[in-house]
């Protein structure tokens, strides 16, 4: 069940459209999660990484603004984060160092990113 699932974890939100981010914070928190952002911007959701102590899962939307998120996701790997794109890119458009990560297709089921984060 997703309240078990995500109950207590801290979830980073990178959404730069806001409907689609309040939504997602919604959602999550009512599942029971504590959700970190939403940031919009690779600039913000780096800052936000770096001054906390404790991640649990990002959901990170690939282009902000037209500004793509890699280096967001690269961060996030680096620091063992587990996090899903959600895009309407298919892995085919994707580096090939993030085929593995799992890919939510928008609008976002909370549920399935409950059980792609594990």
């Amino acid at each position: 069940m997703i309240e078990n699932t995500l109950k207590g974890c801290r979830i980073l939100v990178v959404e730069d459209e806001y409907m689609l981010a309040d939504e997602l914070r919604t959602e999550l928190s009512d599942a029971g999660a504590v959700v970190l952002g939403p940031v919009p911007s690779v600039e913000q959701a780096i800052a936000l990484i770096r001054q906390e102590d404790r991640i649990d899962g990002a959901i990170l939307d690939i282009n902000l603004g037209g500004e793509l998120a890699y280096p967001v996701a690269d961060l996030l790997l680096e620091q063992g984060i587990s996090f899903v794109f959600s895009t309407g890119y298919d892995n085919a458009a994707l580096p090939s160092r993030f085929v593995d990560v799992p890919r939510c297709e928008k609008p976002i089921d909370v549920n399935a990113v409950a059980r792609a984060l594990g």
